[in-house]
């Protein structure tokens, strides 16, 4: 029986009963033809971590110093007001080269050509033929104010120096330090991002700097190689958060920007 519309059994007729009865018994047995559940077959075993040579005696200092910290006060460069956006990001880069000599003057200096070009910085970064690429401002510290990312050509060997700088009040902090054949920067979170071109033919490498608060430094957390499609472009997943903005070039003149927060 099934209910009728105002909810009292209605009879239903002997033959539409039968034939409900085949038709169901039909779709069952159709369902077990094809369709029913099938082994995967076997499932491998899990196997543990194999730890090799156990009886190697353990490192107890690294072989070669790689910089995983790099915290260092900018010498001669203000932070007006302790608000890093008014800082001169040419400023900043002119402090580093007379800081290092032996790599930017000379004939024999490997990037004499970006000491050579800061004198066309006159208009600010990310001007003309200036090496020094505009800032992006971000809170990478997690301490409510941003940073300044900041990048720029080391020539003529067409590499990026990538640096990030913090303030300690009106001092300029640097927190980061980085160089090589870069193909893109991300900020995603809290996290710098670099991607650089591989010898390996579809493949390119992704390095990853998060902020330590214990170091006080941005260190290096992820180092990957990634697979790239055919048209270079890299197949890892998407930064979480959108690619700021671009600082205005007033923030090479040392008046406040927006940023990008």
């Amino acid at each position: 029986m099934v209910p009728s519309r105002r909810g009292r059994p209605a009879r239903v007729p002997a033959v539409l009963a039968l034939l409900a009865a085949v038709a169901a018994g039909g779709a069952l047995a159709a369902c077990g033809d094809a369709g029913g559940l099938r082994g995967a077959g076997a499932t491998p075993a899990a196997q543990s971590p194999a730890r090799l040579w156990p009886d190697l005696t353990p490192a107890s200092s690294p072989a070669y110093d790689i910089g995983e910290v790099d915290n260092e006060t900018v010498q001669g460069v203000a932070v007006p007001g302790g608000d890093i956006r008014r800082t001169d990001p040419v400023a900043a880069v002119r402090a580093e080269i007379a800081a290092h000599p032996d790599d930017y003057e000379g004939a024999g200096a490997p990037y004499r050509e970006t000491a050579d070009r800061m004198a066309d910085c006159g208009g600010g970064a990310g001007s003309g033929r200036c090496p020094v690429l505009r800032p992006y401002y971000r809170d990478l510290t997690g301490d409510g104010r941003p940073e300044m990312t900041l990048g720029f050509r080391l020539l003529p060997e067409e590499l990026t120096a990538v640096r990030v700088y913090t303030t300690d009040g009106d001092r300029l902090v640097r927190i980061m330090s980085y160089e090589d054949a870069v193909s893109a920067v991300e900020l995603a979170g809290r996290t710098v991002i670099v991607r650089s071109p591989s010898e390996v033919a579809g493949y390119e490498y992704r390095l990853q700097w998060t902020w330590d608060p214990d170091q006080r430094a941005m260190l290096l957390t992820s180092d990957e190689m990634l697979r790239t499609d055919d048209r270079g472009r890299h197949t890892g997943r998407p930064s979480a958060t959108p690619t700021p903005s671009p600082a205005p070039s007033s923030a090479a003149t040392g008046s406040p920007s927006a940023g990008s927060r």
